[in-house]
C-alpha cells in the first residue's frame, strides 16, 4: 500500500479501512499527526479509558520486548467489542515490532503508529507504504487551501461566516502547525459568538500569528533576557501540543529575520523600514519587542544564537525523548546571554 494522498487521507481518517488494520501517522506538522490519531483511535475503539480495549505503548517499550506488539495487537478483549493500540515510536527503531505486526495482522485490532518526520528511507516509513495490510499516512504544513477549508469548516461548526478581509487575514496568521491553527481559529468563533460575522477587527483583536505557533512569546522574551516569562512562555507552547522540534525551527526562522533586518538597519535604514520589510513584516504586537532586540544584538552576535539553535535543532532529531530539555536549555541560554550583555 502506497501513502495516502493528501485528498483520501481525511476519507480514511473518517472511516478507517478494515482491510488495512495497521496505521503508521507521520510527518513535520506535530498539531496534524497528533489530531489524525487522535480521529482514528475515537473511530477503533469504543471507550479509550477501558484498559482492556486500548493500550498505549512507548516505542522505547518495543526495542526491549519487539514482540510485545504482536502479541497485544492479537489480545481478545476480556468483553468483546473493537480494540486498538497506540504506539509512540519516539526516537527508537521499532521496525522489527512493526514487521511482526504486518506480517501477522489482526482484523480484530487496529494497530495506530505516532511518528515524527520520517525520510522516505526510514524502515518504518517503506514497510507501511509497502504493505497491502497498513496504511502511511503523511502530514505536511497545510496550504493556503487546505487552511481556507479549516477556517469554514471551523465558521460553519460555529455558524458564523467570516468577510472577505477578515479571512485574508486569518489566512496570514496561521499555518505551519494544524492543531494551533484550529486553536486560533477556535479561540476567534468563540470572540465571535452573538455575531453573525467575523469582521477584521475580530481578526485583529484575538489571533496570535499562529504561522510561527504562537512562538513569537518565548522568541522575543528569550532574545530581551526575560528568563522567568522564556519559562513561562515556552510552557504555553509545549502544553499546547507544539513539539520542541517545531519551537526551534521557528525560533531559527524568526532569527534569520531579525538578523536580515538588522543587516538593513546597519546600512542606514529605519527601524521601522526594516520591520516593514520583513519576512514577513513585523506584527504590529511584537514591535517594542523586535526593535529592543535590534537595538542590543549585533549581527556577528545573531549569527551565533542562529548557530545554537541549528545545533539544537540536530541534537532534537537525534535524541528525540530529549528534545524538550534541549529545545528548553537552548532557549535560556540566549536569555542569559542577552541578559549579560
Amino acid at each position: 500500500m502506497t501513502a495516502l494522498k493528501a485528498f483520501d487521507i481525511d476519507k480514511f481518517v473518517a472511516k478507517p479501512d478494515p482491510a488495512m488494520p495497521i496505521v503508521l501517522v507521520y510527518g513535520p506538522d506535530a498539531g496534524l499527526v497528533r489530531e489524525r490519531v487522535d480521529a482514528l483511535v475515537k473511530a477503533s475503539v469504543d471507550d479509550v479509558s477501558d484498559p482492556f480495549a486500548f493500550v498505549r505503548i512507548e516505542g522505547e517499550d518495543l526495542s526491549g520486548n519487539p514482540s510485545r506488539l504482536v502479541e497485544e495487537a492479537h489480545t481478545v478483549p476480556l468483553f468483546g467489542g473493537r480494540r486498538a493500540v497506540l504506539v509512540k515510536a519516539g526516537s527508537r527503531n521499532i521496525a522489527s515490532a512493526v514487521e511482526m505486526v504486518v506480517n501477522a495482522p489482526s482484523k480484530e485490532c487496529r494497530v495506530i503508529i505516532e511518528a515524527g518526520d520520517l525520510k522516505k528511507s526510514s524502515p518504518l516509513r517503506a514497510m507501511c507504504e509497502k504493505s497491502k495490510a497498513a496504511a502511511a499516512l503523511p502530514c505536511y504544513t497545510d496550504g493556503a487551501r487546505d487552511l481556507e477549508r479549516l477556517i469554514d469548516e471551523e465558521m460553519r461548526a460555529s455558524k458564523l461566516t467570516i468577510a472577505p478581509d477578515a479571512k485574508a487575514a486569518l489566512l496570514s496568521l496561521v499555518g505551519g502547525d494544524r492543531l494551533a491553527s484550529r486553536n486560533e481559529i477556535r479561540k476567534l468563533t468563540m470572540y465571535a459568538q452573538g455575531k453573525d460575522r467575523v469582521e477584521l477587527a475580530d481578526v485583529v483583536a484575538v489571533v496570535a500569528d499562529a504561522s510561527a505557533l504562537g512562538f513569537d512569546g518565548v522568541i522575543d522574551a528569550a532574545f530581551a533576557g526575560r528568563t522567568p516569562d522564556v519559562e513561562a512562555e515556552f510552557g504555553k507552547a509545549r502544553s499546547s501540543g507544539s513539539s520542541p522540534a517545531a519551537i526551534v525551527s521557528a525560533a531559527i526562522r524568526q532569527v534569520a529575520n531579525l538578523h536580515k533586518m538588522k543587516l538593513s538597519v546597519d546600512s542606514g535604514d529605519s527601524i521601522e523600514f526594516a520591520m516593514m520589510r520583513g519576512a514577513p513584516p513585523v506584527h504590529f504586537t511584537r514591535k517594542a519587542a523586535v526593535e529592543s532586540a535590534l537595538r542590543s544584538w549585533p549581527p556577528e552576535r545573531l549569527v551565533q544564537a542562529m548557530e545554537q539553535l541549528a545545533a539544537a535543532s540536530l541534537e532534537i532529531r537525534r535524541n528525540a525523548p530529549l528534545g524538550e530539555a534541549i529545545a528548553h536549555r537552548t532557549l535560556l541560554t540566549i536569555a542569559q546571554a542577552a541578559r549579560r550583555r
